[in-house]
């Protein structure tokens, strides 16, 4: 497999912002989705744009490849990757796999089987968002692969059975058969390999399929998340008191009640609980994809109240 100029190409337009925007519309798709049912959505066709790939263009991994530490430490390829890099971690049924983002943020979708259970691990790196979800839904084992679509700049996945769109960030169905459904979302962390390691020492790391493929462990959307830049192809409001591209770590702090705290919130307390919650360094997103998707919700940020430690 030879390594995709385009990407670096399309990570150049991401950050200058001079890609041409497309107008969303079904006629212009059909051609390359003639499986998608475009009668059913849930969300105007004007808020998903074409992100620059097509279909598949960014390749989802299906056959994942992993290293098994050996008492906490990494081996092989593995040994790339430095202690405080991030990675999405998950646990199920005494299987535990970390999957870095240098590699997640060339594929964005991992389809794979964890402890039993067939799960989509997916990371949106123009939001910073990694999610997953159980692919099964009703009788049906779902895999999935990427539209080349964005909406609110947030991934547009979408399933290979029936072809309908899901929104990454709430793992709802947007356009297609499935809509009004949800993919139920599985507890996992972002967080170092070496916090990872020091939890599951017989845990197993992701590796690439073909280390050559791609440019593993530079990153193509660099200074993309620098303070002040605007997010990609995203015109809706921008939230107040906090900068666009502040991490914040987001929270369902109550069936259908999300909260999100700024990670310079947290720097500056070092713990904050609410309630029965008590929050540190873990899972962040972006502000304004947290604003995008769960818009009437708070963001408690660093010139917030102090909050008892």
């Amino acid at each position: 497999m030879t390594k995709l100029p385009w990407l670096k190409l399309v990570a150049v337009l991401f950050v200058s912002f001079h890609v041409a925007e497309s107008t969303a519309q079904p006629q212009t798709w059909r051609q390359e989705w003639p499986v998608t049912d475009f009668t059913e959505h849930t969300v105007a066709f004007a808020e998903i744009r074409s992100g620059g790939p097509s279909k598949d263009g960014i390749p989802a991994i299906d056959s994942p490849r992993f290293e098994q530490l050996d008492a906490g430490h990494t081996k092989g390829w593995a040994r790339n990757i430095a202690e405080n890099e991030p990675v999405i971690s998950l646990a199920i049924g005494g299987d535990a796999r970390a999957y870095p983002v240098r590699i997640l943020v060339w594929h964005e979708i991992v389809n794979d089987i964890v402890g039993g259970v067939p799960v989509v691990v997916t990371y949106c790196p123009l939001c910073n968002s990694g999610l997953v979800f159980e692919r099964s839904l009703d009788d049906r084992i779902l895999d999935f692969g990427t539209t080349g679509k964005l909406r609110n700049s947030d991934l547009v996945m979408y399933d290979r059975q029936s072809e309908s769109w899901w929104q990454q960030f709430t793992g709802e169905a947007i356009v297609g058969t499935w809509i009004g459904r949800s993919l139920r979302q599985v507890p996992s962390r972002m967080e170092s390999l070496l916090r990872f390691r020091q939890r599951f020492p017989d845990g197993k790391v992701l590796i690439p399929t073909n280390p050559n493929a791609r440019n593993y462990g530079e990153n193509p959307y660099i200074g993309y998340d620098a303070t002040g830049q605007t997010p990609f192809l995203y015109d809706g409001s921008m939230p107040e008191g906090i900068d666009p591209m502040e991490r914040v770590v987001a929270v369902e702090t109550a069936p259908g009640r999300h909260e999100a705290w700024s990670l310079a919130l947290l720097r500056q307390e070092h713990k904050v609980q609410s309630g029965d919650l008590l929050l540190t360094w873990d899972d962040v997103t972006f502000a304004f994809a947290f604003h995008a998707f769960r818009r009437d919700s708070p963001i408690h940020g660093a010139s917030a109240a102090r909050t008892p430690n």
